[in-house]
């Protein structure tokens, strides 16, 4: 739990491409090799807390979208939950999960633009992620049964929501997302118009 508590912490802190598991052990008062006894790189870090990530945002999505009938509003729902920036929730004391989002939102595209990611796939890296967008294509094709295109849709969704709060961030002049427009509105009006 502290590896990962303050693993989240350290990322947040100096960025992805500056953390170490050394500095990581400097950190938690232990050494490096205790480290690598749990994650084989720094790599294998960012998947285990993506995946983290994504099974909390999964779990939230089927929570509260189980009880919703209309297909429309739980569509809606769906997309902003994995649109939204996260709030820490306090039932998961050694996860910051407002930090860990701003850490998915930087770095999550570099668990899989990588040269093993075919092997990773195989090897179930990425599953979570994969039945989290095959979650939302059930409820796309709910709402709208003959629109072709429902995995590239909820992919571009969720991908890109992540891209706009990074722009909206850093990058503000080319998005429209800003402190009164927020990616959830953008990907919501997208996808209605999208399913009419």
């Amino acid at each position: 739990k502290k590896i990962v508590e303050q693993s989240i912490l350290l990322i947040d802190a100096i960025g992805f491409d500056n953390f170490t598991f050394k500095k990581l052990g400097e950190k938690i008062g232990s050494n490096e090799s205790s480290i690598y006894r749990y994650f084989e790189n720094k790599h294998k870090l960012l998947v285990y807390l993506s995946s983290w990530y994504w099974s909390w945002i999964e779990y939230k999505l089927v929570f509260n979208t189980a009880n919703i009938i209309d297909k429309k509003e739980k569509l809606k729902k769906a997309i902003t939950i994995v649109t939204e920036k996260a709030t820490d929730d306090l039932s998961t004391d050694h996860i910051n999960e407002a930090i860990l989002n701003k850490i998915i939102i930087a770095e999550f595209t570099k668990t899989f633009h990588t040269k093993e990611v075919d092997q990773e796939n195989k090897e179930g890296f990425f599953l979570i992620y994969k039945r989290l967008i095959n979650r939302i294509v059930a409820i796309v094709n709910e709402v709208n049964p003959d629109y072709p295109f429902a995995k590239s849709l909820v992919s571009t969704i969720v991908e890109g929501s992540l891209h706009q709060h990074f722009l909206t961030d850093h990058l503000k002049t080319i998005t429209d997302c800003n402190e009164t427009v927020s990616s959830t509105q953008f990907y919501i009006n997208l996808a209605e118009n999208v399913l009419r």
